[in-house]
């Protein structure tokens, strides 16, 4: 699982802003406890899954320098993977008089707890990165003006971003179809990441034509990813020469591509294009050739930063939060990245 730099203007530049209405019903999502702007300074929680990944990271790191510049308490609390957990610090974060809360669910199935919650506090809620729908469990299926408000990256033109830079690859590589095969590597109960896979899919079809594809589903980790690529291509990689490896983010694509090193396929017969860059610059910082070949840079201090600004908006001044709001993007390779603006911890 989009990559403007953090604390150096109260206001974002430079993004792409899809606005919508809020949801007009009982959900709250949008509503501070009162009309009136809160007295004194501003506290904003912001709950985030897998807080130990380096985008999620990025995001905090981010969100925190905007919170300063902007006079606002931040309480950043990693969730990790823990649904149940997500649900008692939201709880904590209302308890303790939060003005508003932005979240990145684990699982997208307690967004109407979450939103019920955030509704009956009166508290101003938004998400970033993943949609969560306040009725429903799955956002894919959920009624526009139901939507959270989120701010992050479009699935869509990320996936398409992905799948056209694949082929590009896959054709200046000159492989016959038939001796190439496609992994998807995703966690699959995810919204964003089946919008990403799929228009990866739809752009490179468009582009390179089909090729048969492997579904991989996984917890989005690195991991997680190598082991579940690793038995797929135990089971029906034989004969295959080739491998395109594209995912929901970076971790999935290194998982991937790491899977298929320690199978011995060589660097020189896999094309992974990654999501977010983080990772796939550490293959491009050595001598050592690698297998991933691209990947969209996708910052998440842009995300942390906007998400507070757009949360600010709306407590300090009234003004509405869009529905979407994104951030820019950028695909880099070995030979690009370093000018692009991507930093490699």
């Amino acid at each position: 699982m989009f990559r403007f730099p953090s604390g150096r203007s109260a206001a974002p530049v430079g993004l792409l802003l899809t606005a919508g209405l809020l949801c007009a019903c009982s959900t709250g999502q949008g509503a501070a406890r009162t009309d009136a702007p809160p007295a004194g300074r501003l506290s904003i929680a912001y709950l985030q899954k897998q807080g130990d990944q380096q985008y999620f990271l990025d995001e905090a790191a981010g969100a925190r320098a905007r919170a300063a510049v902007l006079g606002v308490d931040l309480k950043v609390v990693d969730v990790g993977s823990d649904a149940d957990r997500t649900l008692r610090e939201l709880r904590s974060a209302i308890a303790g008089r939060t003005n508003g809360v932005i979240i990145v669910v684990p699982d997208p199935a307690i967004g109407p707890a979450v939103a019920k919650a955030a509704a009956d506090a009166g508290v101003a809620l938004l998400t970033s990165d993943d949609q969560i729908c306040t009725d429903l469990p799955d956002p894919s299926v959920c009624s526009h003006q139901n939507l959270v408000p989120r701010v992050g990256f479009s699935g869509q033109k990320l996936g398409a971003q992905v799948g056209l830079r694949a082929a590009e690859e896959f054709r200046k590589a000159g492989w016959a179809a038939e001796e190439t095969r496609i992994i998807y590597a995703w966690q699959q109960d995810v919204n964003v990441c089946r919008e990403r896979v799929n228009a990866a899919s739809q752009a490179f079809d468009q582009v390179a034509h089909r090729v048969r594809s492997f579904d991989v589903g996984t917890d989005n980790t690195v991991e997680g990813a190598r082991h579940k690529v690793a038995s797929r291509i135990a089971a029906d990689g034989a004969g295959v020469k080739h491998w395109v490896v594209w995912g929901c983010n970076d971790e999935n694509v290194q998982g991937g591509v790491t899977a298929l090193e320690n199978a011995g396929v060589g660097p020189d017969n896999v094309i992974g294009v990654g999501l977010g860059a983080y990772l796939a610059c550490k293959d491009w910082s050595g001598t050592k050739p690698s297998g991933m070949k691209a990947a969209l840079f996708i910052n998440g201090k842009d995300v942390g930063a906007l998400a507070v600004q757009t949360m600010y908006d709306k407590l300090k001044n009234g003004k509405d939060m869009p529905a979407e709001a994104f951030a820019p993007t950028t695909m880099v390779d070995a030979t690009t990245w370093k000018t692009s603006g991507v930093s490699c911890n």
